[in-house]
């Protein structure tokens, strides 16, 4: 039986807490170690649990819908199940603040790529961003928002989720899509603007492969690096598109799904779903800053020592068997009078995607 999502077994979260203290009093979790601890350490930390998350990782298509008609099936009471809902999640910045962030989830519609469910989060970000570490800035956030999505608009709950930052192609085989992913136990697919330079891969190799005459008219090249593994693919998605984006799993969906998915939801170079919370997250945040109701630098600040305690802090609540984690390592900022007002829902689509 496949755990809810955001829910991880025991095992999991016993490694967990090996690395963490706990304070009885708040029943929140904090980073082992003494108060100077440094961010060498700090990382240590976090690369042990990218390790752990690392092992739940299924790299193959583990879903039940159909991306297209052809490929639909009769499930056991006798529907035949689509793609329907494609989730794009992103986090964008205040310029004039750039600890000051906006989370989005956007759903669209498989059929017609319209957005018809979106859900922000703003905070102020007290983690600043370390290569290689993306996940343990922006994943806090976005877990929360599919959380609140699942509470409030169930049946727009996407099937999907395309993530703007990398799956396995990164250094330790673990971005920000299969962190994701994991957490969430949503099949994910990493779509990265700019590549990872692994396993022999750079970006001067890429274009000289794209540029070569065997791939000159090729949308998209596979990214094999010195040691044989398929890291990923590079992709051209519009006509006379110059720069590729780099298609990677994330979680749950293969290498071919996942290129299936990103064509068909490339109507300019970015796949829609994450161009959608991209521009959408940003226009929050404007909107926000008109209204008057973003305080830029204002916020409560933290000494460095609180900041260290409290950046990567889990919260487990036990339910039988299972430990539902999250990690909050934001401060939220409420924009309590500004109301947004987002789409009417989509009518149910039919199965038009044809591949």
């Amino acid at each position: 039986m496949m755990p809810l999502a955001g829910e991880v077994d025991a095992k999991t979260s016993l490694v967990f807490e090996e690395n963490m203290s706990m304070d009885s009093s708040s029943g929140d979790f904090s980073l082992s170690g003494e108060e100077g601890t440094s961010s060498p350490v700090l990382q240590q930390e976090w690369i042990v649990v990218q390790d752990v998350l690392k092992q739940k990782l299924i790299l193959e298509d583990d879903f039940t819908w159909a991306i297209s008609p052809r490929d639909a099936h009769v499930n056991p009471v006798g529907m035949v199940e689509m793609l329907h809902y494609i989730g794009g999640v992103d986090v964008s910045f205040l310029k004039e603040d750039p600890s000051l962030a906006c989370g989005a989830l956007v759903v669209l519609d498989a059929c017609t790529m319209n957005v018809v469910h979106e859900e922000f989060e703003v905070v102020r970000l007290q983690v600043p961003y370390v290569p290689g570490f993306l996940a343990f800035r922006e994943v806090p956030i976005l877990l929360k928002l599919l959380e609140r999505m699942k509470s409030n608009a169930h049946s727009l709950y996407p099937q999907l989720l395309m993530v703007d930052g990398n799956g396995i192609l990164h250094p330790r085989g673990f971005g920000v899509a299969c962190h994701l992913g994991v957490l969430a136990n949503l099949p994910t697919i990493g779509i990265g603007k700019n590549l990872h330079h692994v396993d022999g891969i750079t970006q001067s190799r890429v274009r000289q492969l794209l540029e070569s005459r065997p791939n000159i008219e090729k949308d998209i090249i596979s990214l094999v690096g010195e040691s044989g593994k398929v890291w990923g693919a590079a992709m051209r998605s519009t006509s006379g598109s110059v720069k590729p984006i780099y298609i990677s799993l994330g979680h749950r969906i293969s290498l071919e799904s996942s290129i299936r998915v990103t064509k068909f939801c490339c109507k300019f170079r970015v796949p829609e779903p994450i161009r959608q919370a991209d521009i959408r997250s940003r226009v929050f945040l404007q909107k926000l800053k008109i209204s008057g109701n973003l305080a830029i630098g204002t916020a409560t600040s933290c000494s460095s020592k609180e900041v260290i305690r409290n950046i990567y802090r889990f919260r487990v609540a036990s339910k039988k068997t299972h430990h539902t984690a999250f990690f909050p390592i934001a401060l939220i900022i409420s924009p309590s009078s500004f109301v947004h007002e987002p789409p009417a829902a989509a009518a149910a689509s039919s199965p038009c995607i044809n591949l």
